[in-house]
């Protein structure tokens, strides 16, 4: 019996100090190690089996360069109105408003901009700026700091800021040309004014043009789906390799989207951006090259009836007088398919490229008139120092009436002869010689096309018209073809086809 207790004993003792050291290692003891030196989870890997995961590290390489952007300014109403009450008119007109101008009410803005150098440098939309009195930088550790416009530039909707700062995190920006169409690019902003948001998705397009502007803008955008909304105007679009690309500015939503984010944003390429910038900086302006022409894009319809074998080119359907394009002899109804050797063959992209070029630079046009190929030299003038729009003027009845007036039912127009007055009133020169649209027959061909009342037709397959005779005539002699019709319009011309039937 002895022996038992004696086994009982240290049986107990073994026991006890089992469950000693269960607690010590559950609920820590003096020598257990701390949870806080346990070893930490690992991060999760960015690529598996070549497929990536997570954008985790680009995020953390840019974000701190992308700020919020609040803008304040004060903007006067035009006119006051009678408030809305529940008690009708009747109880505001006890309390007569005062005399005299209106007080100033006080307007608010967000929106984003990225830090672009090292000693506080910012890029942002002129859109997000405009009107400010006081702009505040809200950097992505929330320090607010007072920043200094260095200058806009509204056809490029860029701006550039200047915060008092140094040694800061910035992004580099990267080659826009290289972006390819399925890249990988991430948006991030201050949408909606949450705080700043960071979205993925692909490069959708290149080159685009929105048409939401007023028409003088220098457009050439990065689509995108990478989710952008209101706020997210300024931030950055930003690569695999952390580079900025990209300025967000525009989206084109929806009436079911309430103006919200369909996956279709607009960002100005970097390049683009980066230019703008150092003219700013430097000039406190930004210079741009003109040509002095307008032109348009060839349609299938256009390459047949001039017959054509491709649509490579852009078709000049005006030359400005004294321009730089009619001292280097260019001529209205030229294709022109390369600039210094680069071949074109989108009118926005050329718009672009000599908005891009400096005045006074010389630039080697390559330009196909009547079949063959030749080599003209342009100096290229200011972009603002000239007119390339006329007001339009009255219609023609406005003028004396419909006068000498006849009908063409294969085009379904009703014409008349244009005379001095006339032109001059449709911002066309008083010598100019062509027929005026008086009425268009909105089920014929020329409706289709697009022609409308106040137009002038001065051509058909660049044979000038003066009378309605004339234009059957030119019209018999087109045969089955499209029919290339030039157009006057406020002041412009353009090229149009029509399948007569």
């Amino acid at each position: 019996m002895f022996n038992n207790r004696i086994s009982f004993v240290i049986l107990l003792l073994i026991s006890v100090s089992i469950f000693s050291g269960c607690r010590t290692g559950l609920l820590g003891g003096e020598d257990a190690p701390a949870v806080t030196n346990q070893p930490a989870t690992p991060p999760a890997p960015i690529v598996v089996d070549g497929i990536r995961t997570s954008y985790a590290d680009v995020v953390e390489k840019t974000s701190a360069a992308v700020v919020m952007i609040e803008a304040e300014g004060k903007s006067r109403p035009q006119a006051q109105e009678m408030p809305q009450s529940p008690f009708g008119d009747e109880f505001f007109r006890q309390f007569p408003m005062p005399r005299g101008n209106p007080p100033p009410r006080l307007q608010r803005g967000l929106g984003s901009g990225v830090i672009v150098s090292a000693d506080g440098t910012i890029l942002t939309n002129a859109h997000v700026i405009e009107g400010a009195d006081k702009i505040t930088v809200v950097m992505a550790d929330n320090k607010s700091l007072e920043a200094k416009l260095v200058g806009t530039d509204k056809p490029s909707d860029l701006a550039v800021l200047k915060i008092e700062a140094q040694n800061i995190p910035f992004l580099t920006l990267g080659n826009s040309d290289n972006v390819r169409i399925g890249d990988i690019v991430l948006a991030i902003g201050n949408p909606l004014g949450i705080g700043q948001s960071v979205t993925a998705g692909i490069i959708s397009a290149k080159g685009r043009r929105t048409g939401l502007s007023d028409g003088k803008s220098f457009e050439d955008f990065l689509q995108t789906d990478a989710p952008i909304n209101r706020g997210n105007s300024g931030g950055a679009l930003v690569n695999l390799n952390a580079e900025l690309v990209g300025i967000n500015s525009q989206i084109l939503s929806s009436p079911g989207a309430g103006g919200g984010n369909i996956g279709i944003g607009f960002s100005i390429p970097s390049n683009m951006a980066k230019s703008v910038m150092e003219q700013l900086l430097t000039d406190g302006r930004v210079r741009r090259g003109l040509l002095g022409v307008n032109i348009q894009n060839i349609t299938d319809d256009a390459a047949q009836a001039l017959e054509l074998k491709d649509r490579s080119g852009v078709l000049v359907s005006n030359v400005l007088t004294g321009s730089a394009a009619e001292k280097a002899g260019i001529k209205r109804g030229d294709i022109i398919t390369a600039i210094n050797g680069e071949k074109i063959e989108d009118s926005n992209v050329l718009r672009n490229k000599v908005a891009g070029t400096l005045p006074g630079t010389e630039m080697k046009l390559t330009v196909l008139r009547d079949g063959s190929s030749q080599e003209l030299t342009a100096t290229l003038e200011e972009f603002g120092t000239a007119e390339n729009a006329n007001d339009n003027g009255p219609s023609p009845e406005e003028n004396g009436g419909p006068g000498n007036q006849g009908q063409n039912g294969t085009l379904g127009l009703s014409l008349q002869p244009l005379t001095p007055d006339m032109a001059k009133q449709l911002g066309l020169t008083s010598d100019s010689e062509g027929l005026v649209v008086t009425d268009v027959d909105q089920s014929g061909v020329a409706a289709e096309a697009g022609i409308a009342r106040g137009d002038v037709l001065l051509e058909i397959n660049r044979q000038p018209v003066n009378t309605v005779e004339g234009i059957q005539s030119a019209l018999n002699g087109a045969g089955d073809k499209p029919v290339l019709l030039l157009i006057a319009r406020k002041g412009q011309t353009i090229y149009l086809t029509v399948r007569p039937r």
